[in-house]
């Protein structure tokens, strides 16, 4: 019996993964098997021994000590591209609330309430004050091409606009995924010079954190519009607000809403909305529970954010283990089955950075005993017999 903890409300798309003869659910739990989790932070926790892997309903694992959990020999899971269209959608209205100050327009028309029969007349004399472009014929700017900037590049072109965008890690299936209209060039450099309107996908580390300043801004067009729903700290926030002052940029839309934009002339924030839909929570809580259930139940790794991913189909036992990347490892952990006198009918390994993780399939019942002598290797973190 496997018990997994959720830390937020997890939507029962996820949680009704789970068959209850062979899973607890609880937001209560001492030493939990696994963690669904969506924004609660998570650098303060201590995690039980039982603990192999926390599934992050979502893309950004910023809430959670990645780091630490590899080391500890926890699973980080994500769900790229579970929200993608919710924020595709999101962005999209991004565009077109940045060019006709819709946001003002509103609240300036609520304002007139007290009016009565005048309210006409006023509306006709003071909506030249609202007026902005039409997006159609104008130049969208994507900095990151992935399962979100994807889908907003092929929307923009069906909307009209044209498109323009990079990404150093812009694979050949997530090329073909694009319409043959969007332009994808080598550089950022190379956006900022076309794009009449920018929107950035990309995620938050330490080098992407601030990258859209003083010095990069000053590389776009005058009156550029800007549009942030990834992550707020990609964009400088005093660098905006002197380039909205200056007219340098003609509007920040920013879904990270803090003290210093929130309220600010030339910016519309909203409270983090981008995966705020039913479908989008549905997605992200059915995918990051499918996850879970696999790794738990196969040894399977697909989209953690920490260790490599890997699978294998196995019809005997697998015998799961999570080690350093260093040389010799696989001779040293396999002669362990020799030594038992275990025959290795199948194997797959696979590394990421410091670490790795090798999956041997055996076709006779595994001893305990193997467990506990890999244990004993110098840079083993954790080993799992799964019988079949």
């Amino acid at each position: 019996m496997y018990t997994i903890q959720t830390l937020n409300k997890i939507s029962k798309a996820g949680t009704d993964k789970f068959d209850s003869s062979a899973y607890v659910v609880a937001d209560t739990a001492e030493n939990p098997d696994a963690i669904m989790v969506r924004s609660a932070s998570m650098h303060d926790m201590e995690f039980g021994s039982n603990l192999l892997a926390i599934a992050r309903a979502g893309a950004g694992v910023n809430n959670i000590p990645v780091d630490r959990c590899a080391e500890e020999g926890i699973c980080v899971f994500n769900t790229p591209g579970a929200n993608a269209n919710a924020v595709k959608e999101l962005v999209l209205t991004g565009l077109l609330i940045s060019s006709r100050k819709i946001p003002a327009s509103i609240k300036w028309a609520a304002s007139l309430e007290n009016e009565g029969d005048s309210i006409g007349k006023l509306v006709e004399k003071g909506k030249s004050n609202f007026a902005g472009p039409e997006i159609q014929g104008k130049t969208l700017g994507i900095i990151g091409l992935g399962a979100i900037g994807a889908l907003v590049a092929n929307a923009a072109v069906s909307l009209g606009m044209q498109v323009v965008g990079t990404d150093p890690f812009l694979s050949v299936g997530a090329a073909l995924r694009l319409k043959p209209s969007v332009k994808v060039v080598k550089t950022q450099e190379d956006v900022f010079a076309e794009a009449d309107y920018l929107t950035i996908h990309v995620p938050y580390n330490k080098d992407t954190k601030g990258m859209i300043n003083a010095e990069t801004i000053s590389k776009m067009k005058d009156g550029v519009r800007i549009l942030n729903y990834a992550r707020g700290e990609l964009v400088d926030d005093d660098a905006i607000l002197e380039a909205l002052a200056s007219g340098k940029v003609a509007c920040y839309c920013t879904d990270f809403p803090n003290a210093k934009t929130c309220n600010a002339e030339g910016i519309i924030a909203t409270p983090h909305l981008g995966a705020s839909t039913p479908e989008s929570e549905d997605n992200c809580a059915s995918m990051a529970a499918q996850e879970l259930i696999d790794y738990l139940e196969t040894g399977n790794i697909s989209n953690s954010v920490n260790l490599p991913n890997a699978q294998m189909n196995a019809r005997g036992t697998k015998v799961c283990i999570l080690h350093t990347n260093v040389p010799s490892m696989i001779s040293t952990v396999t002669a362990e089955a020799g030594k038992l006198g275990l025959n290795i009918e199948n194997m797959v390994n696979a590394s990421r950075g410091n670490y790795a993780y090798t999956m041997l399939e055996i076709m006779s019942d595994v001893p305990q005993k193997m467990a506990d002598d890999l244990l004993a290797i110098d840079g083993v973190i954790r080993v799992r017999i799964i019988a079949k």
